[in-house]
């Protein structure tokens, strides 16, 4: 990923984990608690397609593993977020321009849907009992609910973030591909200039050095000319 990809990512999953922990967390809202994480990776992914999304992913579900009041082992969240973070990435749209919004609630229904089945699946392979006591349909049911009611103020947010670094990235490269052209076209034609003036002077020199040369002969053939008339006189 390049720099403004990372620092731009890191950035979201830093303010997404703050929100998520500090505000919607204390609100105890029944069943799920609504998955900001989820939505900016969604965002990303939408724009960076699979690669870029399943990095950040990996990336965001780490930092929620490790940042407290996290209850569950460590690893957990960060395979569901990049599994989820590659699929979403895999129907990116073109120029990451999204043409309805029923596109991106489809992807954040499935991407909740399909997180919390994960979750719970992962859990239960690596005997983890973080989702014990709470039913999967109810988790089910309202993390798509919470996910749902939060993607209209936060994936065009995230999504324009993102696109507007990227076409920052091109301008920057476009302009100095112009500039590295202008000042290699400047080279040649101030190369081809002097070319062309040494060329020139060389044959203006050469048509000096011509004239001279038939002036010289022309004098000679003239004073040649000169002597045998005079010769024919005196032999007259």
């Amino acid at each position: 990923m390049r720099v403004n990809r990372v620092l731009l990512s890191a950035a979201l999953v830093v303010v997404a984990l703050i929100i998520q922990v500090s505000v919607l967390a204390r609100l105890h809202l029944p069943g799920a608690v609504p998955d900001l994480m989820l939505l900016v990776v969604l965002g990303l992914a939408l724009v960076y397609g699979h690669v870029g999304g399943s990095l950040v992913g990996f990336g965001a579900g780490l930092l929620a593993d490790i940042a407290p009041p996290a209850d569950h082992a460590v690893g957990r969240y960060a395979l569901v977020l990049a599994v989820i973070g590659y699929f979403a990435g895999l129907i990116k749209p073109e120029k990451g321009q999204v043409k309805s919004a029923l596109g991106p609630l489809f992807v954040v229904a499935g991407a909740a849907v399909g997180s919390t089945v994960l979750y719970a699946g992962v859990g239960a392979l690596v005997s983890d009992g973080a989702t014990r006591g709470v039913g999967l349909g109810s988790l089910i049911a309202t993390a798509t609910l919470y996910d749902l009611l939060l993607a209209p103020f936060t994936i065009p947010l995230v999504m324009a973030l993102a696109r507007r670094g990227e076409r920052e990235v091109t301008g920057e490269s476009a302009e100095s591909g112009s500039s590295a052209g202008e000042a290699a076209y400047r080279w040649l034609a101030s190369g081809s200039s002097s070319r062309g003036g040494s060329l020139l002077r060389g044959r203006r020199g050469g048509q000096l050095i011509g004239r001279q040369r038939t002036g010289l002969l022309g004098g000679r053939r003239t004073s040649n000319v000169k002597v045998s008339r005079i010769k024919g006189v005196k032999r007259l």
